[in-house]
């Protein structure tokens, strides 16, 4: 898990996506296409009801170092992730 304070800093100003409102089939598309439409320095606040462990692999093979990955919430039923796009 990668944490940068960049991606802290702009927690302020995240895009809040929540997934809990996707149909499960469509969420990783989803999320993917919407990191693929984040700037460098810019921040997606991700809400889900589960920890999307497999996506997080997914996510770490797609883009490398260039995205960072900060758990804001972690608890059973409630997660809330920062993801952020390192220029």
């Amino acid at each position: 898990m990668n944490d940068c304070s960049s991606a802290a800093a702009n927690a302020g100003t995240a895009h809040l996506f929540d997934a809990r409102g996707i149909a499960r089939r469509f969420r990783h598309s989803a999320i993917f296409g919407a990191l693929n439409a984040l700037n460098a320095g810019e921040t997606m606040r991700f809400v889900n009801d589960h920890d999307p462990l497999p996506l997080l692999d997914q996510l770490r093979q797609r883009f490398g170092d260039n995205l960072t990955i900060t758990y804001r919430q972690r608890e059973p039923g409630a997660i809330m992730i920062d993801f952020g796009i390192v220029g």
